[in-house]
C-alpha cells in the first residue's frame, strides 16, 4: 500500500512528499466512509520509509524498519478525507544512531497543521520466518 505521489523535496535529515490518496474512496485506511486523522500517522511513517531509501548510496536496498512508537501525537482534524487539495507530509530527522532513529512528523493540507508528533523508527529488524 503506497499512500504517497511525490517526494518534493529533500535531505539527509528532512523529507517533504505530497499525497492526494486520502481524497479516494477505495483508500484502504479508510473505515465507515471516512480516514480518521490518525490514519496520518502512516502518511508520516511511508515519507520515513521513503527518507532512508533515498538516503541508500549506491543502489544498495533500503533497511527494513518498524515504527516503534507514536509520541506528543496532537491531531488537529476529526478527518482527512475532507481535506480539500493535497497533503504535504514532513518528516525531520531529530536523531538516529545505529539502529534506532527519531523522527518529527507534520501532515498539513488546506492551508493548515492537521496533525504532528514524533516517531520512534527501529532499523534492520530481522523480518518474520528469517532465522
Amino acid at each position: 500500500m503506497c499512500l504517497l505521489d511525490s517526494v518534493l523535496d529533500w535531505d539527509a535529515d528532512f523529507i517533504r512528499c505530497q499525497a492526494t490518496s486520502h481524497r479516494s474512496v477505495d483508500n484502504p485506511l479508510r473505515a465507515h466512509g471516512r480516514l480518521a486523522a490518525v490514519c496520518g500517522v502512516e502518511y508520516a511513517a511511508q515519507a520515513m520509509a521513503v527518507h532512508g531509501a533515498v538516503l541508500q548510496q549506491g543502489g544498495e536496498r533500503p533497511r527494513m524498519g518498524y515504527l516503534a512508537s507514536v509520541r506528543k501525537l496532537a491531531l488537529d482534524v476529526e478527518r482527512l478525507d475532507d481535506i480539500d487539495g493535497p497533503l504535504t507530509i514532513e518528516a525531520h530527522r531529530v536523531s538516529g544512531e545505529g539502529s534506532n532513529v527519531l523522527y518529527a512528523f507534520e501532515v498539513s493540507g488546506g492551508g493548515k497543521r492537521l496533525l504532528s508528533g514524533r516517531a520512534a523508527v527501529i532499523l534492520d529488524v530481522a523480518p518474520p520466518g528469517a532465522a
